[in-house]
């Protein structure tokens, strides 16, 4: 499964900042940041349930947002890029 995740984390608070870290980790997790607040993808439905509650348990549901887009297979390799911004490598091989 493809999707692309957004966030919007008040930070006005400490208790705020932390949120928007470990929303963050948590995305990092399971996919590539592509933009500040932007992450793509691509992970088994069991993984995604287990990314959304992940989730769901660091955010204050009353302050913060996330929006998940669930993608057609193949969407994120046809993705256009404009100015700065290399494809991310979804299925390629990974090297550590």
């Amino acid at each position: 499964m493809e999707m692309l995740i957004t966030y919007d984390v008040d930070t006005s608070t400490p208790a705020g900042a932390r949120r928007l870290r470990r929303v963050a980790k948590v995305c990092e997790a399971y996919g590539l940041r592509v933009q500040k607040s932007v992450f793509e993808v691509v992970c088994t439905e069991v993984d995604w349930l287990l990314m959304q509650q992940r989730l769901l348990d660091v955010i204050d549901a009353e302050h913060d947002s996330i929006r998940v887009y669930k993608l057609h297979h193949g969407a994120l390799a046809k993705a256009e890029h404009l100015g700065h911004s290399p494809p991310a490598p979804h299925h390629t091989p990974l090297v550590f």
